[in-house]
């Protein structure tokens, strides 16, 4: 619940679902990321002493590597060489948040390493979307990496994205007769990181077209009032996308209620 709504520091419900990437480490001495995933040819190597984004990387996991680093390094963590073989049953682009989990082990394999877990889930989760901003190149909000982060069932209050608010929600699916069945459509969103920003674009459009930088400090009434005047400036998919912002943020709530 709340889908899309997080990067207008919406609220939001998130389940996380038990497929992992999980990772086998070790330290080294020279200063470069090495990680080997399991059913790929390619071994990404990174260059931990320059941690500022590389031209060319862009979309793919070295800049995922780079900019985990640089945004553990930015909030006072030590950085250091490592190599990694991971195992992930998570599948690739399928909307499973993938790169949020990759993101987020990356950021635990540094926390663990190198900082004696001082950084929380929250904190991995927060610069772990840094780096899918700044570096991979992709405007995505922080639910999938917090609910990667943090697992079980959340809630999560993104009013003050710089200090979410995290609840756990007890909720036993098998208690109650439920299954959650993972079906794979082959099916992929890889490709679609323009599609993913116009959602963001235009809610802020939205939002600016009332002089505030994200819905969440728009007055829904007033918006409604002016719809008209919304639609005429920035057409209906805008509407449509600002009108889904409000209403999703309420079922998030309405959802936790529910459970």
């Amino acid at each position: 619940g709340g889908n899309h709504t997080d990067h207008n520091h919406g609220v939001v419900m998130a389940g996380a679902v038990d497929l992992d990437v999980i990772a086998v480490v070790s330290q080294n001495h020279d200063g470069v990321a090495r990680v080997k995933s399991k059913g790929f040819d390619k071994r990404d190597e990174v260059d931990l002493a320059r941690l500022s984004p590389v031209s060319g990387e862009e979309g793919h996991s070295q800049a995922l590597i780079r900019g985990v680093a640089a945004g553990l390094a930015q909030r006072g963590g030590r950085v250091g060489g490592f190599d990694a073989y991971t195992t992930s049953d998570v599948l690739r682009g399928s909307g499973l948040s993938s790169s949020a989990a990759f993101e987020v082990v990356i950021g635990a394999v540094l926390n663990g390493e190198y900082n004696d877990g001082r950084f929380s889930p929250v904190d991995i989760a927060k610069i772990s979307q840094y780096a899918e901003n700044v570096f991979f190149g992709k405007p995505s909000g922080l639910m999938d990496q917090t609910a990667c982060s943090v697992g079980s069932v959340i809630t999560i209050d993104f009013r003050d994205p710089d200090a979410p608010m995290v609840e756990k929600v007890s909720f036993d699916l098998e208690k109650h007769g439920y299954c959650l069945c993972i079906t794979d459509t082959k099916g992929s969103h890889a490709s679609l990181t323009d599609e993913y920003a116009a959602v963001r674009g235009e809610m802020e459009a939205v939002a600016a077209y009332f002089g505030k930088p994200v819905l969440r400090e728009v007055d829904e009434a007033a918006f409604l009032a002016d719809l008209a005047g919304v639609r005429a400036k920035l057409g209906d998919r805008a509407v449509l996308r600002a009108l889904h912002f409000f209403a999703d943020s309420r079922r998030a709530g309405d959802l936790c209620e529910a459970i």
